[in-house]
């Protein structure tokens, strides 16, 4: 989401500045918009950064922000002018270390624990002007824009999860035994895994698709939460079946796919919830 907007929106010196030691893997970026009263309503923005002639003043609170803790640069959106609405709303990139910027603890998740999730504070934090990505208002569409292109990688993320779940069920239905023969020899589990297949093959179509209209400079607000929704629904499923394959085994750390099974649960919900990608779908069907 970082890297992504920089290169898109970025003016060539905040690419020099910010966007070269991120791609080389120098530093950690940080997408900042959900807060506590505007997760999936992104538009009732509560951190503010008003305009003070060469600077903006930022205060507020961001929370549930992927890298909180590692990150150095932050993208942030903040409303400016709240009578505009949506259009007064700016991105802002904040570095680690600005006065009046702090990191909270990091959250206690369901999953996805190798990413560390944070609230952030900001008390009158001072960013210079140039540190505005795009004109002024154009902050909502930036994040609009830059979720479409985030939600092919959460889906691919999904799909990941589900690929590994998958095969980790099957290898062991091969190896466990019932009732004389291999598990994989019983059609329940069979069938479970054929369903297993076919729904992962499907989810990967649909996010090769979004990819491919993504190479092409194609609107891929429908195809990416097509991709988005699709993933993250069978990603969970997938991984439930894996458990109840794996038996009592599944419900123990020690075989893994419980683990995927929390992972694939936050793809259902960050980056826009399946009840947002409905949302997106539908009103893409009378457009």
């Amino acid at each position: 989401l970082v890297c992504a907007g920089l290169e898109k929106y970025g003016s060539e010196e905040q690419k020099i500045k910010y966007l070269t030691p991120l791609a080389k893997g120098e530093v950690i970026g940080a997408f900042c918009l959900s807060e506590p009263e505007a997760g999936s309503d992104a538009t009732s923005q509560r951190t503010t950064a008003i305009d003070m002639g060469d600077h903006y003043l930022v205060n507020g609170t961001k929370n549930w922000i992927t890298n909180g803790g590692t990150a150095s640069t932050y993208l942030v959106i903040a409303q400016t002018d709240a009578a505009k609405g949506h259009k007064g709303i700016n991105v802002l990139i904040v570095e680690k270390g600005m006065p009046g910027f702090e990191v909270g603890p990091k959250e206690k998740k369901m999953g996805i624990r190798g990413s560390d999730t944070h609230t952030l504070l900001f008390n009158d934090v001072k960013v210079p002007k140039e540190n505005r990505i795009g004109a002024d208002g154009f902050g909502f569409a930036f994040a609009m824009s830059t979720l479409n292109g985030g939600r092919i990688g959460i889906a691919s993320q999904a799909l990941g999860i589900a690929q590994g779940a998958y095969e980790l069920a099957l290898k062991y239905s091969q190896e466990r035994v019932a009732f004389g023969k291999p598990i994989f020899n019983h059609q329940a589990i069979a069938f479970k895994l054929a369903d297993m297949h076919v729904k992962i093959t499907c989810a990967r179509l649909l996010i090769h698709k979004a990819a491919t209209e993504k190479d092409n400079g194609e609107d891929i607000a429908h195809s990416g939460a097509m991709a988005k929704l699709y993933a993250s629904e069978i990603a969970l499923e997938v991984a439930n079946e894996a458990v109840q394959i794996h038996g009592g085994n599944g419900y123990v750390s020690e075989y893994h796919v419980e683990r995927m099974m929390r992972d694939s649960k936050i793809t259902q919900i960050y980056e826009g919830t399946s009840e947002i990608q409905r949302i997106v779908i539908s009103r893409g069907l009378v457009k």
